[in-house]
């Protein structure tokens, strides 16, 4: 998940996985001074949280939520 400290959605982000128990690996954007075009080029997004599962690009915290919400974010962990 790429983060930066003063993001408040990357803490609900944060948040909502630690609740679950899901372990994720941040990597936080606070000293890149071009990280929204780090971002694009790694996610296609451009906004923080950015949140990878394998690898793959879901979005941002709304996105987690839904899928979270919906039951979707444990089938995709379990692939």
């Amino acid at each position: 998940m790429y983060t930066t400290r003063w993001c408040g959605f990357c803490v609900r982000a944060k948040a909502l996985l630690d609740a679950k128990g899901i372990a994720y690996e941040e990597v936080q954007l606070d000293d890149d001074a071009a990280f929204r075009a780090r971002l694009q080029e790694l996610t296609g997004g451009w906004t923080v949280p950015q949140i990878l599962i394998d690898e793959r690009p879901i979005g941002g915290y709304t996105e987690l939520a839904r899928l979270a919400r919906d039951g979707r974010l444990d089938e995709l962990l379990a692939a």
